[in-house]
Protein backbone atom coordinates (compact mmCIF):
# COMPACT_ATOMS: atom_id res chain seq x y z
CA UNK A 1 0.00 0.00 0.00
CA UNK A 2 1.28 3.63 -0.81
CA UNK A 3 -0.37 7.30 0.44
CA UNK A 4 -1.16 9.53 -1.51
CA UNK A 5 0.27 12.65 -2.20
CA UNK A 6 -1.80 14.75 0.06
CA UNK A 7 -1.80 12.60 3.00
CA UNK A 8 2.35 12.35 2.75
CA UNK A 9 2.79 16.06 2.18
CA UNK A 10 0.74 15.97 5.56
CA UNK A 11 2.49 13.79 7.23
CA UNK A 12 6.24 13.72 6.16
CA UNK A 13 7.28 16.53 8.91
CA UNK A 14 5.54 15.13 11.74
CA UNK A 15 7.78 11.87 10.63
CA UNK A 16 10.42 13.45 10.06
CA UNK A 17 10.41 15.18 13.38
CA UNK A 18 9.66 11.87 15.31
CA UNK A 19 12.44 10.24 13.72
CA UNK A 20 15.02 13.27 14.86
CA UNK A 21 12.94 13.38 18.28
CA UNK A 22 14.62 9.92 18.88
CA UNK A 23 18.16 10.52 17.16
CA UNK A 24 20.20 13.30 15.25
CA UNK A 25 20.56 11.65 11.67
CA UNK A 26 22.21 12.10 8.42
CA UNK A 27 19.92 12.44 5.53
CA UNK A 28 20.43 8.85 3.66
CA UNK A 29 20.06 7.22 7.34
CA UNK A 30 16.94 9.21 8.08
CA UNK A 31 15.69 7.68 4.57
CA UNK A 32 16.50 4.42 5.42
CA UNK A 33 14.66 4.83 9.15
CA UNK A 34 11.47 6.44 7.75
CA UNK A 35 11.17 3.42 5.07
CA UNK A 36 12.17 0.82 7.90
CA UNK A 37 9.95 2.22 10.70
CA UNK A 38 7.24 2.22 8.95
CA UNK A 39 6.88 -0.77 7.24
CA UNK A 40 7.53 0.70 3.92
CA UNK A 41 4.75 2.84 4.24
CA UNK A 42 6.75 6.32 4.48
CA UNK A 43 9.61 5.32 1.55
CA UNK A 44 10.47 9.09 0.59
CA UNK A 45 13.39 9.53 -1.41
CA UNK A 46 16.45 11.91 -0.76
CA UNK A 47 14.75 14.11 -3.25
CA UNK A 48 11.93 14.20 -0.92
CA UNK A 49 13.79 14.31 2.38
CA UNK A 50 16.51 16.84 1.68
CA UNK A 51 13.85 19.70 0.89
CA UNK A 52 11.62 18.91 3.56
CA UNK A 53 14.95 18.95 5.98
CA UNK A 54 16.10 22.31 4.41
CA UNK A 55 12.17 23.74 5.09
CA UNK A 56 12.02 22.49 8.59
CA UNK A 57 15.28 23.83 9.27
CA UNK A 58 14.62 27.45 7.69
CA UNK A 59 11.09 27.26 10.11
CA UNK A 60 13.73 26.78 13.01
CA UNK A 61 12.38 23.34 13.73
CA UNK A 62 16.06 21.45 12.81
CA UNK A 63 19.23 22.60 12.61
CA UNK A 64 22.07 20.99 10.63
CA UNK A 65 25.60 19.71 11.98
CA UNK A 66 29.05 18.69 10.53
CA UNK A 67 30.33 15.95 11.51
CA UNK A 68 32.36 12.55 11.25
CA UNK A 69 30.83 9.27 10.86
CA UNK A 70 32.04 6.22 12.23
CA UNK A 71 34.05 5.66 9.04
CA UNK A 72 35.50 9.06 9.36
CA UNK A 73 33.60 10.31 6.45
CA UNK A 74 32.28 13.69 7.01
CA UNK A 75 28.21 13.95 6.87
CA UNK A 76 25.79 16.42 7.63
CA UNK A 77 23.74 15.32 10.48
CA UNK A 78 20.15 16.88 11.82
CA UNK A 79 18.90 17.16 15.29
CA UNK A 80 15.43 18.81 16.62
CA UNK A 81 15.45 22.12 17.90
CA UNK A 82 13.82 23.36 21.11
CA UNK A 83 11.10 25.06 18.60
CA UNK A 84 11.06 21.95 16.72
CA UNK A 85 9.80 19.50 20.05
CA UNK A 86 7.57 22.44 20.57
CA UNK A 87 5.89 22.46 17.30
CA UNK A 88 6.27 18.65 17.46
CA UNK A 89 4.36 18.60 20.82
CA UNK A 90 1.42 20.42 19.15
CA UNK A 91 1.06 18.27 16.07
CA UNK A 92 1.01 15.11 18.05
CA UNK A 93 -1.97 16.88 20.07
CA UNK A 94 -3.41 17.33 16.70
CA UNK A 95 -2.70 14.13 15.27
CA UNK A 96 -4.51 12.05 18.42
CA UNK A 97 -7.49 15.05 18.22
CA UNK A 98 -7.94 13.72 14.78
CA UNK A 99 -8.08 9.93 15.38
CA UNK A 100 -10.40 10.28 17.86
CA UNK A 101 -12.56 12.41 15.76
CA UNK A 102 -12.31 9.68 12.77
CA UNK A 103 -12.69 7.35 15.05
CA UNK A 104 -16.11 8.10 16.37
CA UNK A 105 -17.00 8.84 12.88
CA UNK A 106 -16.66 5.25 12.79
CA UNK A 107 -13.03 5.35 10.58
CA UNK A 108 -11.04 2.43 11.07
CA UNK A 109 -13.33 -0.02 12.48
CA UNK A 110 -14.88 -1.55 9.30
CA UNK A 111 -18.02 -0.51 10.24
CA UNK A 112 -18.40 1.99 7.20
CA UNK A 113 -20.44 3.98 9.60
CA UNK A 114 -21.97 5.60 13.15
CA UNK A 115 -23.09 2.24 15.01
Amino acid sequence: MTLEREWMRGAAPLAVLTMLDRAEMYGYELVEALESSSGGLLAMGQSTVYPLLYNLEGRGHVEAVWRSAPSGRRRKYYRITKGGRVWLDKQRSQWRTLVEAMGRLGVGDGSGGVA
